[in-house]
């Protein structure tokens, strides 16, 4: 059975900026291995987190892109712009994960070493979803019952 593919956010905390919103998290032996092989380009919002690695090689790539390293508590330890393909980079031993990412996110998010991150899922809590459901439920049998009160008649005054 195929594992379903799991996605994540990148935040970096320190300059309050997004550096992509859907990352595809490789952290199996084979998700590792792959990682952006046999892709043609990356979409502006999109990367690949590398769970555990420490450096990376561009060896077969198609692409220009971007690598950030980051230690076990996501702060950044290293980055890399624009590695070009058939390339190898040398280890940061203090990096747990890296995050390949287009080509320019490193610049355009304003990410230096030092950052933080926040790498977190994004999905909407069930509870949320359900008080979002009670809010709107309310609002309108309010609005129902406004309209029913604004059409009794004319009052006697």
């Amino acid at each position: 059975m195929p594992r379903r593919v799991r996605q994540v956010f990148v935040y970096n905390k320190t300059k309050e900026t997004f550096l992509a919103f859907r990352v595809t998290v490789a952290d199996s032996i084979l998700s590792r291995l792959v990682g952006l092989l046999g892709k043609r380009s990356l979409s502006p919002d999109s990367g690949v987190w590398i769970v555990p690695a420490n450096s990376v090689h561009s060896i077969g790539m198609l692409f220009t892109f971007d690598l950030v390293l980051i230690d076990k508590n996501f702060k950044v330890v290293g980055l890399k712009e624009l590695l070009r393909p058939f390339r190898v980079t040398r280890p940061i031993f203090r990096a747990e994960s890296v995050l390949e990412l287009p080509a320019h996110a490193i610049i355009k998010s304003r990410t230096e070493i030092g950052d933080q991150l926040v790498i977190e899922r994004y999905e909407a809590k069930e509870s949320s979803l359900r008080e979002s459901a009670e809010t709107v439920v309310a609002a309108t049998a309010s609005e129902s019952s406004l309209a029913h009160s604004s059409h009794v008649g004319p009052s006697t005054r």
